[in-house]
């Protein structure tokens, strides 16, 4: 089971990106900021909601310098289909990834095995391919973007600011939390 601070495995795959076949691997998630937003197919209902508030909310990902990748077991064919025909998948801007083997899903454990799906899981990966945030949900559970852009704002401050942390309930700009001796017992 992937850990925090554990790298991702190699993958290759097929996706659909803004009109056209392409192929992702995992060396493309390096040296940048990226979220893995697993789901388990297309044409179905949570699934629609979470992706396209994700598209919503893409250009706050963009301007933190965070890539999004959408993967399900459906193939990128089947994406192109899907992003024709929804009005909501139809916002979408990032790479939608096709993970058809399952090979991916695996790689970060939230393969459903006897479904041949994906749970929802979400993982955002720093610039050198390590795992700073996972997040699981059942089926019936939708995420909410804006909850994850708070989640990349924190590792990013977090990530750049050495020595500091950030409290509960933190938002871009709050104060920070400096771990010592003296702030054992007084919080």
């Amino acid at each position: 089971m992937p850990r925090i601070n554990s790298v991702i495995k190699s993958f290759e795959t097929d996706a659909f990106h803004n009109g056209q076949f392409t192929k992702v691997t995992d060396k493309d998630l390096k040296g940048k900021w990226s979220v893995i937003f697993f789901y388990p197919a297309d044409f179905t209902f949570v699934c629609p909601t979470e992706l396209e508030d994700l598209a919503e909310n893409y250009a706050t990902f963009q301007k933190l310098g965070v890539e999004v990748y959408s993967v399900s077991t459906d193939k990128h064919f089947t994406h192109k289909s899907w992003h024709e025909t929804s009005p909501a998948i139809g916002k979408i801007k990032f790479p939608m990834l096709a993970d058809p083997t399952g090979q991916i899903s695996r790689n970060f454990d939230v393969m459903i095995e006897e479904a041949g799906l994906a749970d929802r899981g979400t993982f955002l990966i720093d610039p050198e391919g390590r795992i700073q945030y996972i997040e699981i949900t059942p089926g019936g559970v939708g995420r909410k973007a804006e909850e994850l852009i708070e989640k990349v704002q924190a590792a990013q401050y977090v990530a750049s600011h050495p020595g500091e942390v950030c409290p509960a309930k933190w938002k871009e700009g709050g104060e920070t939390l400096k771990p010592s001796l003296d702030l054992v017992g007084k919080i």
